[in-house]
């Protein structure tokens, strides 16, 4: 940069030396042939007058050259690298004869300015020849010296006119139009004032900035300065100082506001629908140098999130990379957590259910926009209706692959360590979880995750998850892993299983389920346990056991999560003697499985009946074979099987005769009720 200005100024020094030493009668392209050949060697580059140049002595020296054109570096294209429509420079005469410069007038008209960086290097960075051009790299960098600026100087009507100027990466084009601009400048030694304005995009944006000394600025001593920039796609205050240095080393005080939409439309990024990714604002203490900022002390704003902290912003490298740490009273992600789809059952005039995985994809484009490692500090955190308190995450961004790392927390009077991963570098985002939950309240938290209240109890989780998809539908439908579950003294709402049993005679005879399944039932349990395999979605679990004082319950079965439906069975047995309905029959060690099918939202259990059946058979045939194996007929001969099954036949009629009549229901119902 210093290096552009110096060559720029010795342009102008050669225009106007030019003009004052040729005589009037010298040729015009001669002239032009001298000044071209004197700016080529100063800048390095061709540089071509084509237009008209006009000559003024008096009462000032002024020069006008129309279609002027400065050519580009060595491997950045064929168009120029400045080209405008007229250049006017006039100077004061008798301060130029004692070798001082004074501008009164430089005014560029309709300039454009192509900036252009590669791999090899960037286009604006001027030397001898265009090899050292091509060759020169941002390391190399400004460097502020003594002796920068040997010579006094003063501007008066300094601008540009309707200027343009573009910059290409190679990956993005960003271009300024309308631009105009004018700088006031009595001196190098004193302060020089800057303000202007342009558009991008057709953006309207303001800019007003003041640097104490130019020399100063230049030979690196301590320079303050100021600048302001107003509009559509940024609201920024910053005030400091250059600090005394060889390189742009500064500090100060900044203010600024985004609104994210408008700003990543302008850089081609589209942001995902709704209230969110509205606005970022941050009040700091500042400091930097080329590729590096830092704030201190940062009061920072995201959408409705305020935090505190300090963050270093480093853009030197191919990507952005923030690093930091952040504190914030509340932290709530519900809003940026993409919404489900609409349900069948949630239409118009069928039950409110659980919503049905959405197909929308989920935006991750800005997890490639730039790199981070961010230490936040949560004292609550909210995920739709699932609260944590106490969290302290590291978020990790590389490019595109992010890691949040969540140490101890609190949540549901429990803790919990969990890892997430969500790397998105690919076009199929994958996707996986690692937690362990431990001591957590079971239905707070599974009515606040799953929409579950049925389980009342103590204890924690295990997950270790993966899967794959655009859309929380794919992702669903592709989970896979492990887990297992264990809960302590508690109960599970909506079914009294030892009534059940209780009362197994009267629903084998109507075949309905029993009175025990009711909103106002529950099984008391000691201990709830089991592990659980997830393929493609389907959670199938073989080892579910409960205990309890009356009770063993075992469980199987699978539950698909992507199409959000269940096939389990749950198959209670009496451990300690239950009696009957009237007392008929000790009911100990009856198995009686339930079958629990349908999807989430429409969930029906119905009883076994004929694997009942069998047991009750089974169980009394073993009990008469008991008596009958003990006692003896008249004449000592034992009975014969065909007695002992006449004879459980008849205890079972005379039991059925006894119990009170009830209307028995369709055969086409099953006995199935919704639960």
């Amino acid at each position: 940069m210093r290096r552009l200005l110096i060559a720029l100024l010795v342009l102008v020094i050669l225009v106007i030396g030019v003009a004052v030493l040729a005589p009037a009668l010298v040729p015009t392209d001669l002239i032009r042939e001298r000044t071209e050949t004197a700016a080529q060697e100063a800048l390095g580059r061709e540089v071509t007058l084509a237009g008209d140049i006009r000559l003024q002595v008096l009462p000032q020296l002024q020069v006008r050259a129309n279609d002027a054109r400065i050519a580009n570096a060595e491997g950045f294209g064929e168009e120029p690298f400045a080209e405008m429509q007229e250049m006017r420079v006039a100077v004061a005469l008798i301060p130029l004869l004692q070798r001082q410069i004074e501008i009164e007038e430089f005014v560029l008209v309709d300039p454009v300015i192509r900036l252009q960086s590669n791999a090899r290097g960037n286009n604006w960075t001027f030397g001898d020849n265009t090899e050292a051009v091509a060759q020169a790299t941002p390391e190399e960098g400004f460097q502020r010296q003594p002796g920068a600026l040997p010579f006094e100087a003063s501007f008066g009507d300094v601008r540009i006119e309707n200027g343009a100027v573009t910059f290409d990466d190679g990956v993005q084009t960003r271009r300024f139009d309308a631009l105009n601009l004018s700088i006031d400048l009595p001196s190098v030694d004193q302060p020089v004032r800057l303000r202007g304005s342009f558009e991008a995009d057709g953006r309207p944006m303001n800019f007003n900035a003041e640097l104490g000394s130019l020399r100063g600025f230049f030979e690196g001593r301590e320079t303050p300065f100021s600048t302001t920039l107003n509009g559509p796609l940024a609201d920024l205050t910053l005030e400091g100082r250059f600090l005394e240095s060889t390189e742009l080393a500064f500090d100060g005080d900044m203010d600024v506001t985004l609104p994210l939409r408008a700003l990543a439309r302008y850089l081609g990024a589209d942001l995902p629908d709704g209230d969110i990714f509205r606005q970022f604002s941050a009040r700091s203490a500042v400091s930097g140098e080329p590729g590096l900022l830092r704030l201190r002390e940062a009061r920072i704003s995201f959408d409705d999130i305020d935090a505190q902290g300090a963050m270093t912003l480093n853009y030197g490298g191919a990507r952005p990379r923030i690093t930091g740490e952040l504190s914030t009273a509340m932290l709530d992600l519900t809003p940026y957590i993409p919404a489900d789809s609409e349900p069948d059952a949630n239409r118009a005039g069928a039950p409110a259910g659980i919503s049905q995985w959405s197909n929308e994809p989920i935006d991750l484009a800005p997890l490639r926009t730039l790199d981070s490692e961010l230490t936040i500090r949560a004292e609550e955190l909210k995920a739709r209706d699932i609260e944590v308190s106490d969290v302290t995450a590291l978020v990790t961004v590389d490019q595109g692959r992010m890691t949040a790392r969540l140490n101890r927390f609190q949540l549901y009077g429990g803790t919990g360590e969990a890892v997430a991963v969500i790397n998105a570098r690919s076009n199929t985002p994958s996707f996986s979880f690692n937690a362990n939950l431990d001591a957590l309240e079971a239905q707070p938290f599974l009515l606040a995750a799953a929409q579950f209240d049925r389980l009342i109890g103590d204890g924690g989780f295990n997950l270790d998850l993966t899967a794959s998809g655009s859309s929380p539908a794919a992702i669903m439908n592709s989970l896979s892993g492990t887990g297992g579950f264990e809960f302590n003294d508690g109960a599970i709402k909506g079914v009294n299983l030892a009534q059940m049993i209780r009362t197994v005679q009267t629903a084998l005879q109507n075949r309905a389920l029993p009175t025990a399944f009711a909103e106002s039932e529950q099984t008391d349990f000691s201990s709830l346990g089991g592990t659980f395999t997830v393929t493609n979605g389907v959670v199938s679990n073989q080892d579910l056991q409960m205990l309890s004082p009356l009770l063993r319950v075992l469980g199987d079965g699978r539950i698909d999560l992507g199409a959000q439906s269940i096939d389990y069975r749950l198959t209670p047995r009496a451990v300690q003697s239950l009696t009957g309905q009237g007392g008929q029959l000790d009911l100990q060690g009856l198995e009686v499985p339930v079958r629990l099918q349908g999807g989430f939202n429409n969930v029906s259990a119905r009883i076994d009946f004929e694997a009942v059946a069998r047991n009750l058979l089974s169980q009394q045939a073993g009990r008469l074979l008991r008596q009958n194996g003990d006692s003896e007929t008249d004449d000592d001969a034992p009975a014969s099987p065909e007695d002992v099954v006449r004879g459980l036949f008849g205890q079972l009629l005379n039991n059925n005769r006894n119990q009170p009549d009830e209307e028995a229901p369709d055969e086409e119902d099953g006995g199935e009720q919704p639960n």
